[in-house]
């Protein structure tokens, strides 16, 4: 193994998370000079990516624990290990980095890292459900040589459930470019609102992320409904999709309910890569999630100085301050949701302020370029030690 021409394989389970989060990595890892591969299920993203000149090698893995499928993906991931001779593998995502893991230790990786977006289990679970996803996470660490964490509170969470010893853990925080998310170099919002028939003068709530139950969507389409019937001003702006690859159940339905009863008021755009543009055309930003490791959507809120309402689960709650750059709210609550976003829609001054305070807050901790340089040197400083010790 040599630091300057190291052979790394990103693994996750969808393309999705490829295009979307590791690519900043992946571009920093290339200019270290280090060859870097990916893996992960075949989707519409993966010819771009191949495309752009990214090594993109197709396994499909599903995104829940399958007995069959997940071996099937095992031999796979093996045999690609083997084959390819990878000096490092860095796994993403639950059910990926646990098939990976066992799968690099077969093949005989000589290092494995682990990059926890969140771990599985969550307050919300039943208790005899998260000590079997502790379990499965403990056995993992036992063929993981680094933990990265993307939350303080989950990398203390992962010392004290015995997942990985403090040693090895390191929470690298999530970051976003802020050239990028600047709303100072966007067009006005009213031209995006043109786009979607939403009013100027509306007041526009927004929520970023995949269309699964676990995002907070029903609960939001909730609140949506109700505040329709007391103010006529309010609109619902929601980007994203259902992956072929989601357990959504019930959602299909519950936004055809929704659009329904508040017709034109609410916008569903689907997958967008105009982030930014897309947050410029709204005055609150929402995320009711259920769980989280350190949403990136928050972030990228903050970044274009949206005042944020977020559950109080892990990751969030260590982005928002409450009555300073937003309001957290418990989970699955729809009367609170509904209470936050009347109190910005009553209060536009709070709605400045908060986004002001939150756009220095993701300035001075969540700049990308930190969290991909950390991730690096951590790499390079344990390797360089793995190496003198061989």
């Amino acid at each position: 193994m040599s630091l300057s021409r190291l052979k790394v394989c990103q693994l996750c389970a969808v393309d999705f998370t490829l295009k979307r989060f590791l690519l900043p990595l992946i571009d920093a890892m290339k200019d270290e000079g280090w060859e870097v591969h990916s893996a992960c299920s075949y989707g519409k993203d993966t010819n771009e990516l191949l495309a752009r000149g990214y090594i993109v090698h197709n396994i499909k893995i599903a995104r829940s624990i399958n007995p069959i499928s997940a071996i099937l993906a095992g031999f796979q991931l093996v045999r690609l290990f083997r084959a390819e001779k990878f000096d490092v593998v860095h796994v993403h995502t639950p059910v990926a980095a646990l098939i990976g893991r066992f799968a690099a230790k077969i093949a005989k990786v000589p290092f494995v890292i682990y990059t926890a977006h969140g771990f599985y289990f969550h307050d919300q679970m039943p208790q005899w459900k998260q000590n079997i996803f502790i379990w499965l996470e403990r056995i993992a660490g036992r063929h993981t040589d680094l933990l990265f964490t993307q939350s303080e509170e989950d990398a203390q969470t992962a010392i004290l459930k015995k997942i990985m010893p403090r040693e090895s853990t390191l929470a690298i925080g999530n970051g976003v470019n802020s050239i990028q998310f600047n709303p100072d170099s966007l067009t006005k919002k009213s031209a995006i609102r043109l786009l979607f028939n939403i009013p100027e003068e509306a007041f526009v709530v927004g929520l970023i992320g995949r269309q699964v139950k676990e995002k907070g969507i029903c609960e939001l389409l909730q609140s949506a409904i109700n505040l329709a019937k007391i103010n006529s001003t309010i609109y619902f702006l929601v980007v994203g999709e259902k992956l072929s690859s989601d357990h959504a159940d019930g959602v299909t339905e519950e936004i055809s309910l929704a659009k329904q009863k508040l017709g034109h008021r609410l916008v569903i755009t689907g997958s967008r890569d105009d982030i930014p543009e897309m947050l410029q055309a709204m005055d609150v930003f929402c995320l009711p999630s259920w769980r989280e490791g350190m949403p990136r959507t928050i972030i990228e809120a903050m970044m274009m100085a949206k005042p944020v309402i977020a559950t109080n689960i892990r990751g969030s709650r260590e982005e928002v301050l409450p009555g300073i750059t937003g309001l957290l709210i418990p989970v699955c609550s729809t009367r609170d949701l509904t209470d936050a976003i009347l109190f910005f829609a009553s209060n536009p001054d709070k709605c400045i302020s908060y986004g002001m305070a939150g756009r220095e807050r993701a300035l001075a901790l969540y700049e990308e370029d930190h969290v991909v340089a950390l991730q690096i040197d951590a790499l390079k400083t344990i390797l360089s030690k793995k190496i003198q010790l061989n």
